[in-house]
């Protein structure tokens, strides 16, 4: 792997707040006759799919504190909207219905409902938010629904033995973590380590991964934690109870909002620790910008997407695929956020698995399809990092880029690390 090829993690998380409902999508309207959700006269009943067109649905932040991960379902839809004017996929059109859930976990079942009992969606779509999706993980199971490439990195999406209908795509919290611990005993083995974590299944998960790497040393590294809720309006207090405990490492288990906020608090107040990210919360544009490019020098993530500011990439393919594309369907959109790079490839990844279909849309074969994903290179990811799914393994990436942000993009810091 070039030194020059970096990464932008795009793995997601919000906060929780109440919103307003939001449907963006490609020619949405009311739930149809269910005479209309075949195929064809006489064939089969396959829910949200017709002669012409499939539904898929999905819930979103769109307002609220997380409300930056809008961004992703806002370049899901516009891709969308592309693919339908060049004819759909395989003569139908895709009507994508995108509810807007502020990640408040009861909303997102209310949203979820309304799209499988509503809507009568085929599938769901990588919506977003570990809470959200754990709290429709089993009514999407007993409905067999398709849970697809769920957008948080939480260990629970990959399993197939109790969860056979949700997949989820990005490496896990945990798996980040073991990449993060295993970069300290390797390269600062007296780290005095503190955690700033979100209070959740999302925070939490990175104490797994932190255990599994440092081992018997954890007590001696992790030497305070801190948590916040996602309702919280600031997390100033933490950091400065941490920096109070003599910690030159700090971990940020946040997302967004707190990041940004994590990011200048430690430097306001003088503190000069190591500041190891979460990927969730390394976009440019909607953390590091806000921030101030200044203060986020020197933070250190684990990645698996090309990180779109960097020099190196200027003339890159795949991310030229996706300038080209906002610069034609997302009038205004800043063409450097990398949470819209990341709803870019995550709408290529969908089109794929639905193109590979054929005629056959029933729920049973788009889940099949998407369990039957080999070594698939999407334009975004790094070119190391493949794409694979199995009947026994609902992990689709498992390997991760160790990347810093100098101050203005994001360099890769050694090799393609694989983590199980």
């Amino acid at each position: 792997m070039s030194k020059h090829t970096s990464l932008f993690t795009a793995t997601l998380e919000i906060a929780a707040l109440g919103g307003a409902l939001l449907i963006a999508g490609c020619g949405n309207k009311k739930a149809e006759n269910k005479a209309e959700n075949t195929a064809a006269a006489g064939a089969p009943a396959m829910p949200g799919v017709t002669a012409t067109e499939i539904k898929i649905g999905q819930s979103m932040p769109y307002s609220g504190p997380a409300s930056a991960f809008g961004a992703i379902g806002k370049t899901e839809s516009a891709y969308f909207k592309m693919i339908n004017d060049q004819g759909g996929i395989n003569g139908r059109k895709i009507n994508f219905v995108s509810l807007d859930d502020s990640y408040v976990p009861a909303k997102a079942v209310e949203n979820t409902r309304k799209l499988v009992e509503g809507e009568g969606v085929a599938v769901v779509f990588n919506s977003v938010g570990t809470a959200n999706n754990l709290a429709v993980q089993k009514y999407l199971n007993d409905k067999k629904v398709p849970q697809l490439f769920v957008a948080t990195g939480a260990d629970k999406w990959a399993d197939y033995k109790n969860a056979p209908w949700t997949i989820g795509f990005q490496p896990t919290y945990r798996q980040e973590a073991k990449v993060l611990g295993a970069y300290l005993l390797r390269e600062k083995p007296d780290a005095k380590l503190c955690v700033l974590f979100q209070n959740d299944d999302f925070g939490k998960e990175y104490f797994t991964g932190l255990h599994e790497s440092l081992g018997d040393k954890y007590d001696k590294i992790v030497i305070k934690t801190a948590s916040y809720e996602p309702s919280d309006p600031t997390i100033d207090s933490q950091i400065v109870s941490l920096q109070a405990a003599g910690c030159d490492t700090l971990l940020s288990a946040a997302t967004p909002k707190f990041a940004g906020q994590a990011i200048r608090r430690v430097y306001d107040i003088g503190w000069k620790p190591l500041h190891l990210m979460s990927g969730v919360s390394i976009s440019r544009a909607a953390v590091l910008e806000p921030a101030g490019l200044e203060k986020s020098t020197g933070l250190i993530a684990a990645g698996y997407i090309k990180d779109i500011t960097d020099p190196a990439l200027a003339n890159d393919p795949g991310l030229n695929e996706y300038r080209e594309f906002v610069k034609k369907n997302m009038p205004g959109a800043n063409v450097e956020d990398g949470l819209q790079v990341y709803g870019f490839g995550m709408s290529q990844l969908l089109v794929k698995v639905l193109t590979q279909f054929g005629n056959d849309l029933s729920r049973e074969n788009i889940m099949k399809q998407a369990k039957n994903i080999k070594n698939l290179q999407l334009g975004v990811i790094a070119p190391d990092i493949l794409v694979n799914t199995s009947e026994t393994d609902y992990r689709p990436i498992q390997q991760l880029q160790l990347v810093r942000f100098n101050g203005n993009n994001f360099i890769a810091m050694g090799s393609i690390i694989t983590s199980d």
